[in-house]
C-alpha cells in the first residue's frame, strides 16, 4: 500500500497491511466552522515562482497509512500483542503499529474530517487592485448587454423557418432516473444519512458521517467519530434538510471502531438505511460511498469494491491511542477526512460497510493544511460485523469480542501469528484453560490460517477473529518443529475496551 509520505516511492507490500493513522496534528483545526460552508484555502508559492525563498529539498520518508485509514508497522522486537480476551492479555491491546488514518480525522480532539479551511489573505488595496475591479464590473455589464442582443438574435432564427435547432418537448424537465442509477440510489439514500459533530467539554472536536440504523433513533458510526463526546462532550447531528438534533452515546466499541449513538427527541418518521450482506459482495462491484469530506456535508462519490478481507489496523495516532482491527472491504471511491461512519452502498443502495480508514499521502491536505485525501485506497467496516456489534451495543452498552486465549506477536515476518513465548505484564501467553489451551496450542506456534482465510501477521488473525461471534468454533491451521497440524477451536469472549 501506499504512504503518507508525499514525494518517496511506494515500496513493496508488507506482508501484513499499513493500518490507517488519523493525523494528531490535524485536530486544532479540525472542526468546520458552523453555520456555513469553508473558506477557499490560500494559494501555495511555488519554490519557482519570482521571490519565494529557496527551501532545501525534504529528505525521503518512509511510508504509513492514515485512519480513515492508517497501516501498521513491526512492533519492537521480541514485544508481543495479546489478542483481546486472554488473562495475558491485561495490557492489551498492545501498543498499534504504524497505522492507516481515520477517515473524518475526527475523534480524540486530533483534527476531525472537516477541518476548517484558512481564509485567504486580503489583496493590497493599491491603484491597479481597483483599476481590476473596475474594469472585472465593466465587462460583466457589458456581458450582459451582449447576453440580451444574443438572445434577441436567436429568438429571432427560432421563429423562421430555417432554424435548424430542436426543442425539448415541454415537461421533459421532470426526468425520472433508473433503479439503481447512482442519483436514484444517492437519492433515496442521502435523508437518511447524517453529518456528526463531536465536541469535548473542552472544545475540542471533528466532524464526521453516521446513518439512520432503525426507527427509534440510533444513528451507527465510527467510535473515533464520536469519541470526543463520550465523557461530558456535546454531539448533534444533522439531516440534509438541515434539521439538527442533539444525540447522546449510546455504546462505543474502540476495537471495532463502531459507535451507536440515539437522537434526543427523535422524529417519527425516520428511514433506516436497508442493510445487505457484505459475503456477498465480489471484487468489482460497484460502490457509493456518501459522506461530508472536509466538512462538505451531503457528497456522494462512486467506485468499485478493489479488494476483500483486507487487514486493517488503525488509530488515531494520538500518545496511548489503542488499535482498531477489522477484515476491511477495500474500495477506490473517494474517501476523506469527514466521510467516517459514512455509509458503503452497493449499486442497490444498500450499506455494505461502513468507511473508516484510508491510505493516503501525508501534506495532501486542501490549502496546505496537515490532513491528507483520498488517493484511491479507502477501507470500510463490513456491515455484517458492524451490524452484530450494533444491536450488541443497543442491548447492553458495551462491546463483546471473540477471542482465543493467546498473545501473538505484531511483528512482520514471522510467516503468520506467532504466539509470543510471554503475555503482557509478564502473564502467560497462552490462558490456561483458554480456547488456545484447550486446542492444545503452546508459545511458538505460528498460525497460518484462520479456516480458508490466510493469517500472514498477528493484526491479522485479530481482524479475522473479530469477524466471528463468542461460540462460532473455527478451524486453526499452525506450525510447529517444522510440521503444519490444524486443530478446530471455539472462540471465547471478553466484555468491554478495558
Amino acid at each position: 500500500m501506499s504512504t503518507e509520505n508525499e514525494g518517496t516511492a511506494v515500496p513493496p507490500a508488507p506482508s501484513a497491511p499499513p493500518v490507517p493513522v488519523e493525523t494528531p496534528a490535524a485536530s486544532a483545526q479540525a472542526t468546520a466552522p458552523e453555520g456555513g460552508a469553508p473558506t477557499a484555502p490560500i494559494p501555495v508559492v511555488p519554490p519557482s515562482a519570482p521571490g519565494a525563498p529557496e527551501q532545501a529539498p525534504a529528505p525521503a520518508q518512509q511510508p504509513a497509512y492514515a485512519h480513515a485509514g492508517v497501516g501498521y508497522g513491526a512492533a519492537p522486537h521480541g514485544q508481543g500483542a495479546g489478542v483481546p480476551g486472554s488473562a495475558a492479555e491485561a495490557g492489551w491491546p498492545p501498543p498499534p503499529p504504524p497505522t492507516p488514518s481515520y477517515a473524518d480525522g475526527g475523534g480524540s480532539g486530533h483534527g476531525g474530517w472537516g477541518s476548517s479551511y484558512q481564509q485567504p489573505a486580503p489583496k493590497p488595496k493599491n491603484g491597479r487592485g481597483g483599476l481590476v475591479a473596475a474594469l472585472l464590473v465593466a465587462a460583466l455589464v457589458a456581458g450582459g448587454v451582449g447576453g440580451g442582443i444574443g438572445y434577441s438574435l436567436a429568438k429571432n432564427n427560432d421563429d423562421s423557418t430555417d432554424s435548424t435547432t430542436v426543442s425539448a418537448p415541454s415537461g421533459s424537465g421532470d426526468v425520472k432516473r433508473a433503479s439503481g442509477t447512482v442519483a436514484n440510489v444517492a437519492a433515496k439514500a442521502l435523508p437518511s444519512t447524517v453529518t456528526i459533530e463531536a465536541q469535548s467539554s473542552n472544545g475540542e472536536g471533528g466532524t464526521g458521517t453516521g446513518f439512520v440504523f432503525d426507527t427509534q433513533g440510533h444513528i451507527l458510526t465510527n467510535n473515533h467519530v464520536v469519541a470526543d463526546a463520550v465523557d461530558g462532550g456535546k454531539l448533534t447531528a444533522t439531516f440534509p434538510d438541515g434539521k439538527k438534533y442533539n444525540a447522546e452515546v449510546v455504546g462505543h466499541a474502540q476495537g471495532y471502531d463502531v459507535a451507536v449513538i440515539k437522537l434526543k427527541n427523535a422524529p417519527s418518521d425516520l428511514k433506516p438505511l436497508a442493510l445487505g450482506n457484505s459475503d456477498k459482495v465480489a471484487v468489482g462491484d460497484s460502490t457509493i460511498a456518501i459522506g461530508a469530506p472536509f466538512g462538505l456535508s451531503n457528497t456522494v462519490t462512486t467506485g468499485i469494491i478493489s479488494a476483500k478481507d483486507r487487514p486493517v489496523a488503525s488509530s488515531d495516532g494520538s500518545s496511548g491511542s489503542k488499535a482498531s482491527y477489522m477484515s476491511a472491504l477495500q474500495t477506490d471511491a473517494s474517501i476523506n477526512p469527514g466521510n467516517s461512519g459514512g455509509p458503503l452502498l452497493d449499486a442497490q443502495g444498500a450499506v455494505i460497510g461502513i468507511n473508516s480508514a484510508i491510505q493516503s499521502s501525508s501534506g495532501g491536505g486542501l490549502g496546505g493544511s496537515s490532513q491528507s485525501g483520498s488517493i484511491g485506497l479507502g477501507f470500510a467496516i463490513p456491515i455484517n460485523q458492524a451490524k452484530n456489534v450494533a444491536q450488541q451495543l443497543i442491548k447492553t452498552g458495551e462491546p463483546v469480542y471473540p477471542v482465543i486465549g493467546a498473545s501473538v506477536s505484531l511483528e512482520e515476518g514471522t510467516g503468520g501469528a506467532k504466539i509470543t513465548e510471554q503475555g503482557a505484564s509478564g502473564s502467560d501467553a497462552v490462558t490456561s484453560g483458554g480456547p488456545a489451551d484447550k486446542a492444545g496450542l503452546k508459545p511458538g506456534d505460528v498460525i497460518t490460517k484462520l479456516d480458508d482465510h490466510v493469517i500472514d501477521s498477528g493484526p491479522t488473525l485479530i481482524g479475522e477473529i473479530w469477524t466471528h461471534r463468542p461460540g462460532d468454533t473455527v478451524k486453526l491451521t499452525y506450525t510447529r518443529d517444522g510440521k503444519t497440524q490444524t486443530v478446530d477451536v471455539t472462540l471465547g469472549q471478553r466484555e468491554g475496551d478495558s
